[in-house]
């Protein structure tokens, strides 16, 4: 009695592995981050919440191109949104989107020459000092010795800030010199470790010979670092 032989078709095509398809999220994602304008906007939604009206100021475009942008960046998961009437309000996502940006600035620190050539032309000329840490900041905070001044605009202190600190919005550092209690050394902040405008709050209050150094960071690190912060005008 003969047997069949079972037909041999053509070999399956093997399709991307598990390793591929994560691959290519990846670079999904890197693509979602892949432009300044985006990268603009999470330094603001790290501040808090805004509709896109807000951000489309902020970040000096238009609210179509914006609107563009945060799409976008949505779909790659890096912010969500909400309704608010007809307005729609994003924030940055859960997860750790400001430590993958912070990545990619180190990288670009230690590997684009571009980089390190405006970080030490513009940033350490107008601060070389050492930075105050988080830690020693909030160690130093418990005994009252040190007054924080935080540089960014008002819309931006209300929607959250370190506790006790004194908004006075670079503009107009010159003019209200006399708020700044005598006796306490100045620890400026604002936005991210590139915010300029603690570099200039800096070298203003040394030419006027006051005590100042600057947080490593800014507000959103300190935040996302689960130290405390207080919302609304101070």
């Amino acid at each position: 009695m003969s047997s069949l032989s079972p037909t041999l078709g053509p070999a399956p095509i093997p399709g991307p592995g598990p390793k591929r398809q994560l691959f290519e999220q990846f670079a999904d994602l890197a693509r979602a981050l892949g432009h300044a304008h985006r990268l603009e906007l999470i330094e603001q939604l790290a501040q808090g919440e805004r509709s896109v009206e807000a951000l489309a100021g902020k970040i000096g475009q238009s609210v179509a191109n914006t609107s563009q942008h945060l799409q976008q960046m949505r779909r790659a998961g890096l912010v969500a949104t909400r309704r608010d009437g007809k307005r729609v309000i994003y924030r940055l996502a859960d997860g750790p989107v400001l430590e993958a940006v912070a990545g990619l600035q180190k990288l670009a620190e230690a590997n684009l020459a571009e980089v390190r050539e405006v970080v030490g032309a513009y940033f350490a000329g107008k601060d070389s000092m050492e930075p105050i840490r988080r830690e020693e900041l909030a160690a130093r905070l418990r005994t009252e010795s040190v007054t924080l001044l935080d540089l960014r605009p008002e819309d931006e202190f209300v929607l959250g800030h370190l506790p006790g600190a004194l908004n006075i919005p670079l503009d107009q550092l010159e003019a209200r010199l006399a708020d700044l209690p005598e006796g306490h050394e100045v620890i400026a902040y604002c936005r991210g470790p590139y915010c300029v405008l603690s570099f200039e709050a800096v070298a203003l209050l040394r030419a006027r010979g006051l005590p100042v150094r600057r947080l490593e960071d800014g507000f959103p690190e300190w935040r996302a670092a689960g130290m405390g912060v207080e919302v609304g005008q101070a």
